[in-house]
């Protein structure tokens, strides 16, 4: 298959790029290389892509936001499907620069819709959050549950971009799966994210920031598991069939949650994350923050029932396997 993969740079783009490559796939991989964290770390991705890529691999610096920037650069390029996982992450971040998640997640993903309708895609894959189920105290969270109390301006673009796909289904018959990420951690993560600043902090002997005192929980999933899930959904566009789909559409629009369907307590990350650093963490206990949860988790029924996902990767198991990369990216 031809497969476009926006956010190809990012993390989870980068893993899923990399998997499609080794089973044979071509993938056009856009992405706008932003500063939100250091583009060096995109870049040092890409450098990996293309090192086992061979001529299967081309990329893109495009802001897919920009849609005449978009259809100029995928002009005369042949696409079967696409996976978009291209936008403007991070839940407190959207509190500080609320414009660039209007643009880029909700005008960004217009524009792939756009794209996947003209060209006939035979599938759009899209990344949704967890953050879309907002403050929900019934857990674990399911695809079936209310989502219309976001307590983030980021939950709120990711369940608008589910609404939007939900009407470009029902108008123009487009096989679309929406996917509900949780808490997605592992090599070549993302700096902003807690396992990143944690296991740098504890190195470097800085206190680490725990908010809610440390009573949170969430639902961490090993970067392994999540492309699992991610390829199992591509290779089976959702039918047309009439028949009620995960997530409560009768047209041809799926949502699935992607979790370890586990909701572990953040402070035994932490002690895990002290074994594998060899040092205690020095904790700065600090008050919730706005935008946040005090937990989340998944409840995978779903997909499990319709593609046969199941998370194999434990906390016990990951963590090491990040901080292992970590020491050695950094040289550590």
């Amino acid at each position: 298959m031809r497969i476009l993969v926006t956010g190809v740079a990012g993390f989870i783009g980068f893993h899923l790029t990399k998997a499609l490559l080794a089973r044979g796939d071509v993938v056009i991989g856009a992405d706008n290389l932003n500063d939100y964290y250091q583009v060096s770390l995109k870049r040092d991705r890409l450098a990996a892509l293309a090192a086992v890529a061979g001529n299967r691999f081309a990329f893109h610096e495009i802001d897919f936001a920009d849609n005449a920037a978009l259809t100029r650069a995928l002009d005369g390029v042949q696409i079967d499907r696409a996976v978009h996982l291209g936008a403007q992450a991070g839940v407190r971040y959207s509190i500080e620069n609320p414009h660039a998640y209007m643009q880029s997640n909700l005008v960004g993903h217009l524009n792939l819709l756009e794209l996947a309708r003209h060209r006939g895609l035979e599938h759009l894959v899209y990344a949704s959050s967890s953050s879309v189920y907002g403050g929900n105290t019934k857990l674990p969270f399911a695809v079936e549950d209310r989502t219309d109390h976001p307590v983030s301006l980021y939950a709120a673009t990711k369940r608008a971009d589910e609404l939007i796909s939900e009407s470009y289904a029902h108008l123009y018959r487009l096989p679309q799966t929406g996917l509900r990420f949780f808490t997605v951690y592992g090599p070549w993560g993302r700096p902003d994210m807690m396992m990143w600043i944690f296991t740098r902090k504890i190195l470097a002997g800085e206190p680490i920031p725990v908010f809610n005192n440390g009573e949170m929980h969430r639902d961490f999933t090993f970067i392994d598991d999540i492309i699992a899930g991610v390829i199992a959904c591509l290779d089976n566009p959702p039918p047309d069939d009439g028949l009620e789909k995960a997530g409560g559409s009768f047209k041809p629009h799926r949502l699935y949650n992607i979790g370890n369907s586990r909701s572990e307590h953040l402070m035994k990350v932490v002690g895990l994350l002290e074994e594998c650093c060899g040092r205690k963490a020095e904790i700065d206990f600090q008050p919730m923050q706005p935008g946040d949860v005090t937990a989340t988790y998944a409840d995978v029924t779903a997909i499990s029932r319709d593609l046969g996902y199941a998370p194999t990767t434990s906390i016990e198991v990951g963590v090491p396997s990040f901080v292992r990369w970590y020491r050695e990216y950094h040289g550590l």
